[in-house]
């Protein structure tokens, strides 16, 4: 049975594994550069609007992962 420092620790390891993938690296670093540019061009019009809506929803998707990841 794991004591509740064990099983914390490995729980804290599955988190630091998931993010440092190179597929979670990827994804997360695109979803924040595509974030990002929809500021540096502006929001102008409501593809703009729906732009920064992906990018963010593709974000949350990201960290959704961390939260779910399982040792």
């Amino acid at each position: 049975m794991l004591s509740t420092s064990e099983g914390a620790g490995r729980h804290a390891t599955s988190h630091t594994s998931a993010m440092m993938s190179f597929e979670w690296l990827g994804q997360t670093a695109a979803s924040l550069c595509w974030m990002i540019s929809v500021f540096v061009y502006g929001l102008s019009s409501t593809g703009d609007w729906l732009q920064l809506g992906a990018a963010s929803c593709w974000m949350v998707a990201n960290l959704a992962t961390l939260v779910s990841a399982k040792a």
